[in-house]
């Protein structure tokens, strides 16, 4: 199974639990926490849910600086100290990657809390991004208890690093 690639990952609420989840993958079932809006069929910036569709893995950002570079089939670049992700709707850079000057309090991808450790960034509002789409939306490592999130996919770290091993850029991500 290591030399496999994963089809298609399908991510689907927890009956009675708004805010977590399973995600399937192959013989995988794996606990997963969503956003504190659940799953939406029409995302907004904000609003806590996690959006209801089909995506594509886009690449795999880690913390080179806390991790060896994980097994995936996925494009891999490493956190920066300088490295954020714009969620300002206004914005021209607005659900992309983006530079962040010290001093900045812009939401940066190095984090102390460990949820970042590290992100698989999907297609959600990419193509065309649309301002109040929602931004920032990937699959990461979960809080303690699987509290929710703004509205990712989180996974625990042993989790997320096996399902690292089985992703590709042709992986479908189906969250329903």
């Amino acid at each position: 199974m290591r030399n496999r690639t994963f089809s298609r990952l399908i991510v689907r609420r927890k009956p009675g639990h708004p805010s977590r989840g399973w995600l399937t993958a192959g013989p995988l079932s794996l606990p997963v926490a969503l956003g504190r809006g659940s799953i939406k069929a029409n995302k907004f910036e904000g609003d806590g849910g996690t959006p209801r569709g089909r995506f594509r893995p886009l690449r795999l950002w880690w913390r080179a600086d806390k991790f060896p570079r994980p097994a995936t089939r996925l494009p891999v670049k490493p956190i920066r100290p300088d490295d954020g992700w714009c969620e300002d709707p206004g914005d021209r850079h607005y659900n992309r990657p983006v530079k962040v000057p010290a001093g900045s309090s812009a939401d940066r991808l190095t984090r102390d809390d460990g949820l970042y450790d590290f992100i698989v960034e999907i297609d959600h509002n990419t193509r065309p991004r649309v301002a109040r789409r929602g931004s920032a939306v990937f699959i990461h490592v979960a809080r303690p208890g699987f509290k929710p999130t703004a509205g990712c996919v989180a996974l625990t770290t042993p989790a997320l690093r096996r399902l690292l091993a089985q992703l590709g850029p042709r992986t479908e991500i189906v969250i329903e």
